[in-house]
């Protein structure tokens, strides 16, 4: 069981730290313990029940409504919402609760609800992105356990990988190729999944070497077969410490052939990336940048 600041829960919710306090003196929403210095602290149950609430809320029920719901009239009414796919912010909260209770059922429910009203790429870029953002939020500040990512990132893995099979490398020699991988020690691949799936969806041929790339290995594919764009992620590693050199050797096994880059440690590092680096801030960022380069081709012709 994790503890949470108020400050998390603020962060995870999305609910003004100010407003918890509100809640908390004057409806007894949640309970938090405080510290030897007086610090309020929450656990997942606290956590959770605040999700519930800005579900609830943010669907047209008062607080001093919810405030006299019980925990089982609450998890009903949240039941019934997800039956009726709630807006994007409530099915991201709904995928946080599911996570955190290890409910599979709900999770597959919430993905499959939001796949019917927007479709799968929209699903993603509406909804599973901003969740595994919020979920790269709750690991750096301590709120989930590596259990709580596996769970999740295995459910998510299957269904892309599955939409990715689905489409078919073009043929001809006018499409783009590009390979994808992430760096050695780097296992969060979730980011660059559905990238791939963006860019074949969109033409280009993929390859992908997915996780953990030694640079020897890089260095030797790029030696024997061209690429148009190469795509990667930094998430965890390498470290801040080690990253201008890994740029440096990227850069230099890389050529001129340009190089694609996102990830969480990408804010830290984007204004010194080499001149055919561009960062990737974003799913729908990557549409744009691929998106583009079909225009100028195009334009060639």
């Amino acid at each position: 069981m994790a503890d949470y600041s108020i400050r998390d829960l603020e962060r995870l919710s999305g609910i003004k730290a100010h407003t918890i306090r509100i809640w908390e003196k004057r409806y007894g929403l949640i309970e938090p313990r405080r510290t030897m210095t007086n610090i309020r602290t929450y656990c997942d149950t606290e956590l959770k029940k605040i999700l519930n609430v800005s579900i609830l809320n943010r669907n047209g029920l008062k607080i001093s409504k919810i405030a006299r719901m019980s925990p089982q009239e609450i998890a009903d009414q949240i039941g019934r919402l997800t039956h009726f796919v709630p807006d994007e912010q409530s099915q991201i909260e709904g995928l946080t609760t599911s996570m955190i209770d290890f409910d599979e059922n709900r999770f597959e429910r919430i993905i499959a609800r939001s796949v019917i009203q927007f479709g799968f790429e929209d699903t993603i870029i509406k909804v599973i992105y901003p969740f595994f953002v919020k979920i790269g939020l709750m690991w750096q500040t301590g709120a989930i356990n590596p259990a709580h990512e596996h769970f999740v990132t295995n459910l998510v893995r299957q269904k892309v990988m599955v939409a990715i099979d689905n489409q078919f490398n073009p043929d001809g020699t006018n499409a783009k190729h590009f390979l994808f991988f992430l760096p050695e020690g780097e296992w969060h691949e979730l980011g660059i999944l559905f990238f791939a799936l963006l860019a074949k969806k969109r033409g280009y041929r993929i390859i992908y070497l997915g996780q953990s790339v030694p640079m020897s290995d890089l260095a030797e594919l790029l030696r024997v077969k061209p690429f148009d764009g190469l795509v990667t992620a930094f998430v965890s590693a390498p470290s801040r410490g080690d990253m201008k050199g890994y740029l440096k050797s990227l850069s230099e096994v890389s050529g001129s052939i340009p190089v694609f880059v996102s990830g969480i440690q990408v804010g830290h590092f984007e204004k010194n990336l080499p001149p055919h680096f561009t960062a990737i801030t974003s799913p729908v960022h990557f549409i744009e940048v691929l998106e583009q380069r079909v225009e100028k081709v195009n334009a060639k012709r």
